[in-house]
């Protein structure tokens, strides 16, 4: 049997369970979560690898209409996805339907908005753990019924239920090809952008409202050191001095905390013990800033 290798897209809106699917999928924490919106910034690339294929996954941000230039950014990240995929998994929350054989149609309409592409499309029904079974299959008729797509799969990202099945279905979507990466990674992001990835899920966990959209993290110093801890330094960057006055809290205590939680995943992560530093400053309206943007690679 001919290897088989190719690129596969998560979209859907968000909340919408693609960052859980994707580590899911991996059997491996690679996106971080949190239960607010548009966690993901950036699209996060998992590679699944066994005998037969090797599979390069994309978790994208939850598709929305853009207010400002960040959002801009995520919207044109994911329609670069889409053009470089294979396929596509669109991900549907099962939970989010009105009556009992209606889907949410905010979800399928910015789907069909978004997908410009002749590419293969599995919709995947997430959070089945949370739906009565009497509800999924109007659900299923309604996706079948509005988008001629590959297959749809019902899952659940928590559980691991249904997953084995969207695997088998991508398997018969990517072509024959050798792989495109070492087949021992499990992705192509360096270490410090997972570091600051995991200390921004920190920020997204413990504040509410404004904070966590408001702040981005930049590691400064990354030292591995033969004897001893690795020494990392991140600055979070935050938009205005009130931001800042909650993100150190009193005495330092709200940061030591983000602190303290980011450092138990990021020695997780790496498998090795880590001294972690962390600085605030402010970026005056950054998400707005073409200037700042590029700073922080957007």
């Amino acid at each position: 049997m001919a290897f088989k290798a190719g690129f596969i897209t998560i979209i859907g809106i968000p909340n919408a369970g693609k960052s859980t699917l994707l580590n899911r999928m991996l059997d491996f924490r690679l996106s971080i979560i949190s239960p607010k919106p548009q966690t993901t910034r950036r699209n996060i690339i998992g590679i699944l690898n066994d005998e037969e294929a090797q599979i390069i996954v994309s978790d994208t941000p939850g598709i929305l209409h853009p207010r400002y230039l960040l959002q801009e950014k995520m919207v044109k990240s994911i329609q670069l996805a889409i053009n470089d995929a294979d396929g596509l998994i669109v991900v549907f929350d099962g939970t989010h339907h009105n009556k009992r054989d209606e889907l949410l149609h905010e979800q399928l309409t910015i789907f069909l908005e978004i997908n410009k592409s002749k590419i293969p499309v599995v919709a995947v029904i997430n959070k089945i753990d949370l739906m009565k079974k009497e509800s999924l299959l109007p659900v299923i008729h309604s996706l079948s019924e509005a988008y001629p797509f590959y297959t749809v799969i019902p899952v659940s990202a928590l559980t691991g239920d249904g997953v084995d099945r969207l695997g088998n279905a991508i398997l018969e979507i990517i072509p024959e090809h050798p792989p495109y990466y070492d087949t021992e990674l499990i992705t192509q992001h360096p270490e410090r952008f997972l570091v600051a990835e995991l200390i921004r899920e920190q920020i997204f966990i413990q504040f509410d409202q404004e904070i966590p959209y408001g702040a981005e993290v930049q590691i400064e110093t990354f030292k591995e050191r033969e004897k001893g801890k690795d020494y990392i330094e991140a600055i979070i960057y935050i938009e205005r001095a009130s931001q800042k006055a909650i993100l150190i809290g009193h005495k330092g205590a709200a940061l030591k905390k983000i602190g303290q939680q980011a450092r138990k995943e990021i020695e997780r992560l790496l498998g090795r013990k880590i001294y972690l530093d962390l600085y605030v400053k402010i970026g005056e309206n950054w998400r707005k800033s073409e200037r700042l943007m590029k700073k922080f690679g957007y």
